[in-house]
């Protein structure tokens, strides 16, 4: 075994192997094993609508979850902060929608708050954790464990990439229980996500190296902006999370095509871009979002912008126009999210070297670590 300096470096590394065991509690194969099928049952009933409460990296993870299950499934999601929702009283009681929690630990208080006052209103909850016996696991009518294994540094990593995985599976599951995709077109979805850990395997060392000059070169950032369209947004906005929480630098996550009405003030020489430009060329709307963000390389190239662009491997179209380009093996749209990200943690861990923080536990935050985690 490798010596690791830091949990987080640890942890960035040992995702593939995460996400191998994580699949293999619910797949058999291509296949949703029928006792997954049967747990997943008990959250199903007629609305089409899901509610989805989290903080933190675990909200990001329930944004991208919003568009998978809307594009793949119809159906009509809502993605709410955990510390607010249970505090919005009489103003949510009149809907009813399927109930979902995420949490790495499966103790966060806000998010067990809200739990709680979802199951007073006996709304189907299902909870998404890393713990089996955690709270949150325990109280929801349903639970779907993660096998990230003990997750010790504050800045999720290898959880946050399994709760992608387990969303989509639960997405898989939505879509063969409405009909709104086919039992061989499921089974493709699945096998592609089993290759994805193998993918992700081979292009670490890469990431790595190349995210570690990219500190070097950009370590003196007073802030970044992080760019996604679609379901990239939500990793635009966890790329600026773990870079604020691990490194201090500050950064936000906006959608792409909200640059222009604000923030691009901000754009300069001190201020870089960080710009998600991965596409699937199989799917027509991700093609028009990946021209649509190559039109603003463009105008950010002439305004003189420094931009970091997560492309797919030999895009040269986004590599010349970027300062930086970082490349990402091809796959779907939905399936994108979970190799992307990994570079944009890489990165801001070596960010957080160049600044001397201590990467495991960045001041005034803690963590919820269960030595019994599956």
């Amino acid at each position: 075994m490798p010596e690791f300096t830091h949990a987080m470096l640890r942890e960035m590394q040992e995702q593939p192997e995460a996400l191998r065991r994580t699949l293999a509690l619910y797949l058999d194969g291509s296949r949703l094993k029928p006792e997954i099928q049967s747990m997943l049952q008990r959250w199903a009933e007629p609305s089409d609508e899901v509610l989805i409460a989290a903080s933190g990296s675990s909200r990001h993870s329930g944004l991208a979850a919003e568009i998978i299950l809307e594009d793949l499934c119809g159906l009509a999601v809502d993605v709410e902060y955990a510390s607010e929702y249970s505090l919005r009283g009489a103003q949510h009681s009149h809907r009813h929608p399927r109930f979902l929690a995420i949490s790495q630990s499966g103790e966060t208080s806000d998010t067990l708050a809200a739990l709680n006052d979802a199951r007073t209103r006996q709304l189907k909850t299902l909870a998404i954790t890393n713990v089996a016996a955690s709270t949150m696991a325990t109280e929801a009518d349903v639970s779907m464990s993660l096998a990230a294994g003990v997750e010790r540094a504050i800045p999720a990593t290898k959880s946050f990439t399994c709760q992608l995985a387990v969303l989509y599976l639960l997405a898989l599951y939505e879509a063969a229980r409405n009909g709104s995709m086919n039992t061989t077109a499921i089974e493709q979805h699945a096998t592609e996500l089993w290759a994805l850990a193998d993918s992700i395997e081979a292009q670490l060392p890469a990431w790595q190296n190349q995210t570690e000059q990219l500190a070097k070169k950009y370590r003196s950032a007073n802030t970044f902006l992080y760019l996604g369209r679609g379901v990239h947004y939500a990793i635009a906005r966890e790329g600026a999370l773990k870079l604020k929480e691990a490194s201090y630098v500050h950064a936000e996550g906006y959608p792409a095509g909200e640059l222009k009405h604000g923030p691009n003030a901000l754009v300069s020489d001190r201020v870089p871009l960080v710009m998600l430009a991965t596409v699937d060329r199989a799917l027509p709307d991700s093609v028009m979002r990946y021209e649509k963000t190559l039109a603003l390389l463009g105008d950010m190239r002439r305004q003189g912008a420094h931009v970091i662009a997560v492309a797919n491997t030999g895009d040269t179209a986004v590599a010349e126009l970027a300062s930086d380009c970082i490349f990402v093996q091809p796959a779907s749209e939905y399936l994108l999210p979970i190799a992307e990200v990994i570079p944009l943690q890489l990165f801001s861990y070596f960010m957080a070297l160049e600044q001397g923080v201590d990467v495991d536990r960045p001041r005034n935050l803690s963590k919820a670590v269960v030595e019994t985690e599956a």
